[in-house]
């Protein structure tokens, strides 16, 4: 099992579900996270006076798939996510150990 983490630009959310949900992903949990990469976030002027803004609003989807799937999973999303401008985001992909589902006791590929 795998557990594929990434990071997009916000506007891109439902892109990225539905993009997900055609190769077959049942689930996904999304948060709302803040960040900086290699674009070390922007400047923006209000009433005259310049901020820096550091950290710029992005989210973190987490999808815990087989094995089998996390490849269409990674690239999903990346053909979901891009816009080809910097700051499109980043894709993680980590092993999973185990999986327990609290509701039945399943654990691992049945518990997905």
């Amino acid at each position: 099992m795998k557990l594929v983490m990434a990071v997009i630009k916000p506007f891109k959310l439902d892109e990225v579900r539905e993009a997900l949900t055609s190769i077959g992903v049942d689930g996904l949990t999304a948060t709302e996270v803040k960040g900086y990469g290699r674009q070390k976030g922007h400047t923006e002027i209000y009433r005259g006076a310049e901020y820096a803004i550091s950290f710029l609003p992005k989210i973190k989807i987490e999808v815990a798939v087989r094995e089998d799937l996390a490849e269409q999973v990674v690239e999903a999303i990346a053909g979901a996510a891009k816009t080809g401008q910097i700051g499109d985001g980043k894709i993680f992909v980590f092993d999973l150990m185990n999986v327990v589902r609290i509701r039945t006791g399943e654990t691992d590929a049945d518990a997905l």
